[in-house]
């Protein structure tokens, strides 16, 4: 079972801050997403920054979200 998203932050850098319920600390890359569809919009960085939670998922004021198993299983653990 994949651990729920208790908080999200965005990076000047396209990367998602996430902070699941498990108590793992991840950093997910949004690069290689803002070159496909819907997600072309999050290139603007103000958008990109409006990211939130959303039930069990990431998504932006564009209406675009983010498949939660990815989100967990493409992450890696943020070094502190």
């Amino acid at each position: 079972m994949i651990p729920s998203i208790i908080e999200v932050t965005s990076t000047q850098n396209y990367t998602l801050n996430i902070l699941f319920s498990n108590g793992e600390n991840r950093s997910f890359d949004m690069s290689p997403y803002v070159e496909i569809g819907i997600f072309q919009e999050l290139k603007n960085k103000e958008m990109f920054a409006t990211a939130k939670k959303s039930f069990d998922t990431v998504e932006w004021d564009n209406g675009a979200d983010i498949d939660p198993e990815s989100l967990y299983m493409e992450s890696v653990p943020l070094v502190k």
